[in-house]
This record gives C-alpha cells, sequence and structure tokens, in this order.
C-alpha cells in the first residue's frame, strides 16, 4: 500500500496526545503569566516568569530527551553484544569531543562506519557528516526519541534532507540509514517486528529499521533516472545486523528496506519502502 510520510516505518506511537490537548497545554503555559497568587507562592512575578519560561522550556525538553551519553549506550550495548556473539570481530568507540562513528570490523569482509545521529529531521543528523576514508559501507544511525511525529514522519524528512546532499556537490553517500532507539518495542512505541527481538545488555529489544540508499549513478529505464526506485541495490551489513536479532541471512531481505529516487520529465520523485518480516511491507512515495 503506497500512502503519506508515516508509511516510511511500519510502527505508530502509542498514547500519543491529541494536537487540541497540546494546544491547551501551550494556552495554559502560556496563561499561567497572569495568575498571580499562584506565581507568588513560588516567589516569581509575571515578568519574571514571562522571562524566564524560554529558558525553561529549554532545560525541561533537555531533561525529557536522551542525553548524547544515553544514545552511545544504547547503541554501544547492541554492537558489544554483536562482538560477543561473534557477527562482528573488533569494535572501535567513538572519541569524546569528536564525531561519533563507530568501527565495526567483519572478518573477511572490512570495516563499517556507523555514525550515530538524532532525529532524522535535524540538519545536523541527516546532512552534516563524513563518510570515513577506512570504510567499506557507511550508515546513519538515527536515534530519535520524539514523539513529535509520527516514526515514519520523522524517517521521510531525514530522507528528504538526505536527497538535497545526494543530488548536491558535497562528496561521499551514505550506504544506508538505520531508525531505532530504545523506545523500540516499548509502550511508546510498539514494534510490528517484536517477535525477532533479541536481547542486549538485559533488555528485549527489536530489529532495527533499515533502508539501503542507492548509489550516485543513475539507472536509465524507459525515459527516467532511477536510483534504487525498486531496491534491487545490494548492502553487506544489513544482513550482519539482522544476524545478531537472529535473523538467518535467507530471511533478512524481508526485513530490509530502501530508498530510491527517480527523475521523469524534470520531476524529481523519492520512494521509501520499510519491510518487516515475510510479505509485510510499507512504502511511502512522494
Amino acid at each position: 500500500m503506497i500512502m503519506g510520510a508515516e508509511e516510511a516505518a511500519p510502527c505508530r506511537h502509542a498514547g500519543a496526545p491529541p494536537s487540541a490537548v497540546v494546544s491547551s497545554v501551550s494556552r495554559l503555559i502560556t496563561d499561567l503569566a497572569s495568575e498571580e497568587s499562584l506565581l507568588g507562592r513560588y516567589g516569581l512575578t509575571a515578568q519574571e516568569y514571562r522571562e524566564a519560561l524560554p529558558a525553561a522550556i529549554e532545560g525541561i525538553r533537555g531533561s525529557m530527551s536522551a542525553s548524547v551519553g544515553d544514545r552511545r549506550h544504547f547503541l554501544a550495548t547492541i554492537f558489544e553484544g554483536m562482538v560477543e556473539s561473534g557477527h562482528i570481530t573488533a569494535l572501535e568507540k567513538p572519541t569524546y569531543g569528536k564525531d561519533t562513528v563507530y568501527r565495526l570490523t567483519i572478518s573477511g569482509y572490512g570495516d563499517i562506519a556507523v555514525i550515530q545521529k538524532g532525529c532524522p529531521d535535524g540538519a545536523h543528523s541527516s546532512v552534516r557528516w563524513t563518510v570515513p576514508d577506512w570504510a567499506k559501507e557507511t550508515y546513519l544511525w538515527w536515534l530519535c526519541d520524539s514523539m513529535t511525529y509520527e516514526p515514519g514522519e520523522h524517517v521521510s524528512k531525514g530522507v528528504n534532507r538526505l536527497r538535497q546532499r545526494f543530488f548536491g556537490d558535497t562528496p561521499g553517500t551514505v550506504d544506508g540509514v538505520i531508525f531505532h532507539n530504545h523506545l523500540c518495542g516499548r509502550g511508546q512505541r510498539p514494534c510490528p517486528k517484536a517477535a525477532n527481538s533479541a536481547v542486549f545488555g538485559g533488555i528485549k529489544t527489536p530489529p532495527p529499521c533499515i533502508y539501503v540508499m542507492p548509489d550516485r549513478e543513475p539507472h536509465t529505464e524507459a525515459s527516467a533516472d532511477e536510483w534504487n526506485w525498486n531496491g534491487t541495490q545490494q548492502r553487506f551489513f544489513p544482513t550482519v545486523l539482522l544476524g545478531a536479532f537472529g535473523i538467518p541471512a535467507e530471511k533478512a531481505p524481508a526485513f530490509t528496506g530502501h530508498i530510491g529516487f527517480q527523475r521523469r520529465a524534470g520531476a524529481l520523485r523519492t520512494t521509501i519502502t520499510s519491510r518487516y518480516g515475510g510479505i509485510r511491507v510499507t512504502t511511502s512515495r512522494s
């Protein structure tokens, strides 16, 4: 089925408040400035409240979001588990203060670069990265705990930014993107792949959503230039990663999605397909 941006991923957030409720809470926060008696109980004047409100909101956002350290721990736990299970032979963790790039060594193949990023709709998470010269394949791993949009909408926004870079002059392309963090498979973000979960660091975790990106060289088909439009691009790492979740190599394609582009008559289109086991597929095209 081909639908909107939310179809770029197979899951939906559970229990996210309706927009009307969010609007009411926003009005409440703003209108508190006129509640002088309530503010007085906290030793605040209306002016002090208004002036401090932006900084307070930023502080609340920061305390509710996963820190870089939390994200790093989540990824490191998965990669350490892959070393223990023999799916990768070595792991080099990022150096503090530098780009958060993990170096995974696969025996008989080479090194994989995984670039840790936050929510994909930000420029820093989808555009500002560098492909290491040692990497045989490079992936962006989006660790997004925001419930502002459905997971598929987050992915779609990130792919739109990636598309700008893909067709730009900046050198280097990623071989794929991964959307997965500690919320996946929990009450806030139920996962349809939960039956294929594995345990990492004592926590049951479902397989990630993996999307293979195209190479920059187009394939011309019936007056259209296409880049992985039908998902024919093959990559090595997805099978290894899914293997760590107990998914055998012959079934890995059923859990590996793709991103593709098509240019026809001057119009550029994007397709994002997620596969989540068996014949289950969801696709967003724009």
